[in-house]
């Protein structure tokens, strides 16, 4: 397998014609397997099936779960889905990540990445998603994002558990003398009714492994699933309410030395002069060294411990060179508006718009601009990794969502093979897209160089994760519609301005690699919502500032769900149209889109009598594969703007553990409104002004509304989970302050027009 980077470039070049199916890459390579990586390191008495599924002569199970454990529950479905084939219980196997591998790569993460609305089925939609399979396929890149897990791992981790079980029915078979029709599983054995002889697991693993293959896999039909479908204990639970070990801060190992890192609070300049002298006299400080990556220049610090790491730190006195972006956010403010005045990229563009506002009344015209600001990730476990470079060999443990780019990029930032390269990749205290980036295992992997074989554990500080994050990208947005005679919009015309997200990530992970076409991100979340509008563009625009911006919990989704439902809520006042009412018009084309919101209108009682100070406000998001509706209850209190109830309506396809969804839906709804309320990051001077919690806070326990959430299955393509409840947090939000004091808020975060209790 060739690096990403290579693959990349190369896929990018003929993107066309791997789009078309594969054919100019090799439609032998592209079906080849990938080796199965579990061979190399098995216990003993231990087999393997596939890179999922080992089985040890005492009948232990091992299921390899390989996407990343940041809280979102996937270790746990990914498990069920090969115990529900294997005929086991959740209970009866354990749970690994697994190494980092080419044969665990994510296909479905690339599948929607063309620009198609989820609910376009046209063939060249469909072409397209085959060809970004294939794409998917060549760059292999094992990865947990873009709410793809469940979907990518469906059929897989199933065919793994049910071919294993095969298997291992044929070699029980060979021994009891019988046919493989005549016997049952149950519980991790074999039983032949007839003789009332049993066999586990483990008596035929050796057996079964050696057999070849089935040539046919059979899955269980829905009606006969008895894990899949229903609420399971998860796995990682225990582990955490017990503080086990678990998480890449806890990692502990002999000989260790431990550090931390100070980068250029200007992101990609260089220090102009730095006095380290004060900072290497410090007590239990073993060597300060420079740091140069993809993402930037710094220091780190090799201590005794992580507190003499961080004093030392704070008393490196450097000075940096001026950024290549404006100095304050009121410039880069600017920037992004200009910006707007560019031709954009018309992600969709149906009728003729420009006719359509040709001869528009002044009183048939609704306007809008809207803004919304950077964001950090702000996970509760701070950027760490440890290293150990020792015989020319790299191990490095660290939570991350990106095995195999940890062991590519550590590689060539150390200059060994990918071979030599170990990855363990733990649970972690949040992701959210930061731990896609790669600056904190590159920072620990350059240090580990210093350390004559014996390991560190590099710990950022809050302050320095903080102001060295790699952002959701501002955006402003320019926003017009004509009304026609019955109210309803005959003409929609958005255009927003955003960094490229994908540009800026290119830049970090492949800066060979040129952006090529437009970046679907800055309007995902606007251009592909199922409303039917005869004259409807939607563009974007790259603005040209360069601040790191990277995946943020829903991505583009989390800006224009904002955008495209606030507006979308004016067009309905304006009208004087219901807002649930007008978008079951505009969404009556779908009837999954209109049953969510019927459900969730339904469910909070909407257009019931309220007291006078309490208001409602809905929006509605398609994102990720998934259709949800949001509808939150506020109240006027003498403290502020209280956040009383939150009804969510989700249809995500097919629902494998109801449990995890809601709870999913509910952390991402509450995400979203953390940022909504009070988030911002700001910059002055070239530099990131918010350092920790007190001035980047987060929905307190105490301001948690109530929740009341209902999953939906109407759709026949399964949705994603872990992003979804985000998008329409924000907008429901500010609609509902407008419906209660009539301020038609267009900027976040909202706490700058109103409190907040």
């Amino acid at each position: 397998m060739a690096s990403v980077g290579k693959i990349a470039r190369r896929t990018f070049l003929i993107g066309a014609a791997a789009v078309a199916g594969g054919v100019a890459v090799g439609y032998y390579y592209y079906r080849k397997p990938f080796a199965n990586p579990l061979e190399a390191d098995l216990g003993k008495s231990e087999v393997t099936f596939n890179p999922y599924v080992k089985i040890g002569a005492d009948n232990t199970i091992t299921v390899v779960a390989p996407r990343a454990e940041m809280g979102q529950g996937i270790s746990t479905t990914l498990a069920v889905m090969v115990a529900e084939e294997l005929d086991v219980g959740l209970d009866q196997v354990n749970v690994e990540h697994g190494p980092a591998s080419y044969a665990y790569y994510n296909a479905a993460i690339l599948e929607e990445g063309g620009p198609f609305a989820f609910f376009d089925e046209s063939m060249t939609a469909q072409a397209v998603r085959s060809g970004l399979g294939v794409v998917g396929k060549l760059l292999a890149i094992q990865a947990t994002g873009g709410s793809a897990s469940v979907r990518d791992g469906f059929d897989k981790m199933r065919q793994a558990g049910a071919a294993a079980r095969q298997l291992l029915i044929a070699a029980a078979a060979q021994k009891l003398g019988v046919a493989a029709a005549d016997l049952e599983t149950a519980n991790g054995s074999i039983l032949h009714k007839a003789s009332g002889k049993s066999l586990t697991y483990g008596a035929v693993a050796v057996a079964a492994a050696a057999m070849a293959p089935p040539a046919e896999v059979r899955l269980k039909d829905r009606a006969d699933w008895k894990l899949l479908g229903k609420p399971q204990k998860r796995i990682d639970m225990l582990a955490k309410v017990t503080g086990a070990p678990i998480f890449g801060i806890d990692v502990r190992l002999p000989d260790m030395l431990y550090g931390t890192v100070k980068m250029s609070p200007r992101f990609w300049a260089k220090p102009v002069k730095a006095n380290l002298a004060k900072a290497e006299k410090m007590p239990g400080v073993i060597k300060i060294v420079a740091l140069e990556t993809n993402y930037g220049h710094g220091f780190g610090i090799i201590a005794q411990n992580t507190w003499a790491a961080f004093k030392a730190a704070d008393a490196i006195d450097a000075q940096w060179a001026d950024p290549e972006y404006p100095l304050s956010s009121d410039a880069i403010s600017d920037v992004l508006k200009q910006a707007l005045g560019a031709k954009g990229s018309a992600m969709r563009d149906n009728g003729d718009v420009d006719t359509a506002f040709a001869d528009a009344p002044r009183e048939r015209m609704v306007e809008a601009d809207y803004a919304v600001p950077y964001l950090a990730h702000a996970t509760m476990e701070p950027m760490n990794a440890t290293a150990r470079f020792k015989d020319g060999a790299l191990d490095i443990w660290c939570g991350n969502q990106a095995p195999t780019l940890v062991r590519q990029l550590c590689a060539n930032v150390v200059g060994i093979e990918q071979e030599k390269v170990t990855v363990h990749t733990t649970f972690m205290g949040g992701g959210f897209g930061r731990r896609v980036e790669m600056d904190y295992a590159l920072c620990a992997a350059l240090m580990a160089k210093e350390t004559g074989g014996r390991p560190i554990k590099v710990t950022w500080t809050r302050e320095e994760d903080m102001r060295h994050d790699a952002y959701r990208p501002a955006a402003v947005g320019k926003f017009q519609a004509r009304l026609g005679d019955d109210g309803l919009p005959v003409a929609v015309y958005m255009k927003i301005a955003s960094p490229s997200m994908i540009a800026s990530t290119l830049r970090r992970l492949f800066p060979s690699i040129s952006p090529l076409g437009p970046d679907k991100s800055i309007v995902d979340g606007a251009y592909d919502q199922p409303y039917t509008i005869p004259n409807y563009r939607v563009s974007g625009v790259a603005a040209p500032v360069s601040i790191p911006v990277g995946s943020w919990r829903s991505v583009g989704s989390s800006v224009n769900g904002f955008f495209h439902e606030g507006f979308m809520d004016e067009i309905a006042t304006a009208a004087k149209i219901d807002p649930v009412e007008m978008r079951k018009k505009l969404m009556a084309a779908y009837p999954a889109a209109v049953k969510v919101v019927e459900k969730v209108a339904a469910m909070a009682k909407w257009g019931e009598a309220l007291p006078a100070g309490k208001a409602k406000g809905m929006a509605f998001t398609l994102s990720f594969g998934s259709w949800v509706g949001e509808i939150i209850q506020v109240a006027d209190t003498p403290a502020g703007i209280r956040i009383e109830k939150v009804w969510i309506a989700a249809d995500v396809g097919t629902a494998l553990d109801p449990g995890i969804i809601e709870a999913q839906l509910i952390s991402a709804a509450i995400y979203g409104l953390s940022a909504a309320m009070g988030q911002e990051i700001t910059f002055a001077d070239g530099m990131v002004e918010q350092s920790n919690f007190h001035d980047f806070d987060a929905m307190r326990i105490f301001q948690c509304p109530v929740f009341d959430v209902a999953i939906l299955e109407n759709f026949h393509k399964m949705g994603g989970v872990g992003e979804v409840g985000t998008p329409p947090a924000a907008p429901a939000l500010a609609n509902a302050i407008f419906a209660l004091s009539g301020k038609r808020i267009r900027t976040l975060p909202l706490s700058k027009t109103v409190a907040f209790a």
